[in-house]
């Protein structure tokens, strides 16, 4: 971690040194790429930035570290790719951005069907993705999201529950982790974004809920080899009792329960959540 680290102060002393060159006159490739903020704010991304307020990009990825030259894998993007949006653009001038989508193959329509409405969006805007290279992701079966050994950072955003309910239970959230672990470098960043079930609540809530008690994830990234690093709240929603009649769905943007509820789920907003950053030990 602490090679990354330096590496990373290094880079902060390098983009200061262009910034002052082009006061000077003289325009580097450091200040021409664009920073974090300006590919959130970008007119791509304008039908899903409405989600900003709940989900916190900017906050999110910086607390997980994010450079622009790093080789970042996000699990799971799903049909619309909400973080690929972001992701892709930021890194695909310095860094490598792997998208470990759903199986092509899977017996689920949903997810042939998310994976090749994912790709379409890509292939519909090269000039933003097309330096995506997409791989395959569902443990046990399909966990070479990467290169072993070569990335920065793995990211998940609210994925911890699909694998945990549909079938899999521990093992399958194990076999998660392990697979992340493996892709990462020494040193490297396992970001963490879930719903968040209370400490309170019984485990067995977490089967049907969509919400999974933080100290369950942090269980099972430890037993893969990971270690934590740091808690942000900058994804907590304390309006979010988590009890609700379809679970997290009954929130937005799902709003499963129809208009029944909807003015006071729309209200509460989506859901509160854990936000871990762990490390891969040197």
């Amino acid at each position: 971690m602490n090679t990354l680290r330096q590496k990373y102060s290094h880079k902060i002393h390098t983009l200061g040194l262009a910034l002052l060159m082009s006061a000077a006159g003289v325009i580097t490739p450091a200040v021409a790429s664009e920073t974090l903020m300006d590919v959130i704010q970008n007119e791509h991304r304008a039908p899903s930035s409405s989600r900003d307020i709940y989900r916190h990009p900017k906050e999110t990825l910086e607390f997980f570290e994010l450079q622009p030259d790093m080789a970042v894998v996000e699990i799971w993007p799903g049909a619309k790719g909400w973080y690929s949006e972001i992701l892709a653009p930021y890194l695909k001038a310095e860094g490598k951005f792997y998208a470990a989508q759903f199986n092509a193959d899977s017996s689920a329509a949903f997810f042939r069907n998310s994976r090749q409405q994912f790709i379409d969006k890509l292939n519909a805007q090269p000039e933003l993705y097309s330096a995506v290279e997409v791989t395959t992701f569902n443990p046990p079966e399909y966990v070479d999201i990467a290169p072993e050994g070569s990335a920065d950072q793995v990211l998940t955003f609210r994925n911890v529950h699909n694998w945990y309910m549909r079938g899999g239970g521990e093992a399958r959230v194990l076999a998660a982790f392990q697979a992340f672990y493996r892709a990462l470098k020494p040193g490297g960043i396992l970001g963490v974004v879930e719903h968040r079930l209370p400490e309170s609540r019984p485990a067995g809530d977490m089967e049907a809920s969509g919400y999974m008690h933080t100290s369950f994830v942090v269980r099972m990234a430890e037993q893969a080899g990971f270690r934590l690093l740091a808690q942000s709240e900058v994804n907590a929603n304390p309006a979010d009792s988590t009890m609700h009649p379809n679970g997290v769905w009954s929130l937005p943007p799902t709003l499963r329960g129809g208009d029944e509820g909807k003015e006071d789920f729309l209200k509460i907003g989506e859901s509160d959540r854990m936000t871990l950053k762990f490390v891969k030990p040197e």
